[in-house]
This record gives C-alpha cells, sequence and structure tokens, in this order.
C-alpha cells in the first residue's frame, strides 16, 4: 500500500480536491484506492504524532491507527487530505514560510514507517496568498499576522527544498493553483492514482463557480459534443470558455494591505514566477504544468 498525502497548501485546495475524490469514493475502491473521511484521520494523524515525538510508531500502533481510518483489509492507496499538514494557518510565516513543514510531515509519515508515502502540495503566487491567508486570522493585526517578515523574501523553493531534505525518496507532486482550472482533471488523477479509463463525476465544481451558469453549461454542452482527443485539447477548449464567460470578480482578487503598492504586488509576482522555474528543475519534483 502507499499512502497519499494531500497537503494543501492553505487558500488553494479549499477542499474541494476531497469533495470530489469521495463522491467518486465507490469508483475509486474497485481500484483499490480508498477515500476515508478527513473527520476518520486529521485529529487522530495529529495526537497520534505528538505522542510520537518523531519517533517511528510500533507495528500494534500502526494497525490500530489505520483500522481507526479505513474499513478495508487492503488496499493500494490511501489518500489523506489536510491542509495543516504543513501547520496550522496562524503559524504559517512562524520564523517564515512554512518552515517547520519538512519535519512535521516527517512526524506524520511516522506513524507509517513502514508504508510507502506520496506527497502533493499546490503553491499560490505570496502576491494573493498572504491576503487571503491573512482573512483567515482572527483577531490578528497586519503586523502581528506577518510577524516581522520581508513578504518579497518568501519563497515556496525553500518549502520544497526542506520537504525534500527532510523525507528523501518521496515523491513530490506539484502545482500552481493559478492553473487549477485548466489542469484540475490531472490533478486529481495524481493524487488518487485511478486509471486513464476512469471518469469521475462532479470535476467541474470550480469553473462552475468562476463562469457564467450559461457559459458553464455551453462548455458542459461543447465537451459532450466535441470530445476532447488530448489532455492539451481540453486545455484549449476551457481556456477558450473562460476567456468569454469567466466572471470578472470571482477570478481577479481586490484587496489592500498595509504598506502594499502595485510595483510591490507585480514584484512579488515576477519573483513567484522566477520560483516556480525553480521548483519546475528540482530533483525529486514531478510538475503538473498548464
Amino acid at each position: 500500500m502507499r499512502i497519499v498525502y494531500h497537503l494543501g497548501a492553505h487558500c488553494t485546495d479549499e477542499e474541494r480536491l476531497v469533495r470530489c475524490l469521495l463522491k467518486n469514493r465507490s469508483r475509486l475502491a474497485e481500484q483499490g484506492i480508498v477515500v476515508p473521511s478527513p473527520t476518520r484521520y486529521r485529529k487522530l494523524l495529529r495526537s497520534t504524532a505528538v505522542a510520537l515525538k518523531g519517533q517511528a510508531a510500533s507495528i500494534e500502533t500502526q494497525a490500530l491507527v489505520l483500522e481507526e481510518i479505513m474499513d478495508e483489509d487492503v488496499a493500494d492507496r490511501l489518500v489523506l487530505s489536510w491542509d495543516s499538514f504543513l501547520s496550522f494557518p496562524q503559524w504559517v510565516l512562524r520564523d517564515g514560510l512554512y518552515a517547520m513543514a519538512g519535519e512535521r510531515i516527517r512526524a506524520f509519515t511516522q506513524i507509517f514507517p513502514r508504508i510507502e508515502a506520496e506527497f502533493h502540495l499546490a503553491i499560490r503566487n505570496p502576491a494573493t496568498f498572504l491576503p487571503a491567508l491573512y482573512e483567515k486570522q482572527k483577531g490578528k493585526s497586519y503586523e502581528e499576522f506577518i510577524e516581522g517578515m520581508d513578504v518579497q523574501a518568501l519563497r515556496w523553493s525553500s518549502v520544497v527544498a526542506q520537504i525534500l531534505r527532510m523525507n528523501p525518496g518521496v515523491p513530490l507532486v506539484i502545482w500552481c493553483d493559478e492553473d487549477t482550472p485548466l489542469i484540475w482533471p490531472e490533478v486529481l488523477q495524481a493524487v488518487s492514482g485511478h486509471d486513464d479509463a476512469t471518469e469521475l463525476e462532479d470535476t467541474d465544481e470550480l469553473l462552475s463557480q468562476i463562469m457564467s451558469p450559461d457559459g458553464f453549461a455551453r462548455m458542459r454542452n461543447y465537451i459532450a459534443t466535441h470530445p476532447p482527443g488530448s489532455v492539451q485539447q481540453r486545455r484549449r477548449i476551457v481556456s477558450a470558455f473562460l476567456d468569454k464567460f469567466a466572471v470578472t470578480d470571482r477570478i481577479e482578487m481586490e484587496f489592500s494591505l498595509p504598506g502594499w503598492t502595485d510595483a510591490m504586488v507585480a514584484e512579488m509576482t515576477a519573483r513567484y514566477a522566477e520560483d516556480v522555474a525553480l521548483i519546475r528543475q528540482m530533483d525529486g519534483v514531478s510538475f503538473i504544468g498548464a
């Protein structure tokens, strides 16, 4: 068995992936893919990791935890999704961007030290990620939230590097949240591992939220009557309909943070593009690009 950890990050997936996989649980189970409800494992894994203090769990502990998570006796893949695998939202910027991510993930995988692991992570432009994350903070001022960090210096490549360093040999799949509308079917398949012939239901939740109802219906009808012959062709179709029918206020984020300027946002976006290019070249990373 392989355990697949969908790591978030915060303000990217918003539970969309696990909702879709849960809707297709029966179909995936036919292929040995188990998708348990998050209520069965999130608190359990955290409390177990805390109790282990970084040590490997015994065979007995592993068996007990698996018994709580899944009803099946055997499985090829067990999919676990939680954006707080990396950190709780209030600690994301403590000492840097997800500064303890590698260590935290290592602690979770030590619950099942003899089972192969696989990591999946969406990253997001800090220029929009930080404002979205700030909205999740309750009662914090901007100064308390930012904790003295130089926002221009935050890099996802540093997060990726520490995850790889603390978890050597574990496959890590990464994609940009900004590309999600175009690559969502590939993301779902990468995480679940279902075969190419499997068609999942309700895979267009995000597109339905960012397109006008009429445009979304037209796109669905067009794809049904003109099935795309390749991944690239499907992406071109979706992109064309988004260009024409996207609802602007649902895809463009407006925010105002103290000291932020248009020039600063542009610079952060440029550095993010450079960071993504670096991540794509890192050993141990598989990148899903648009």
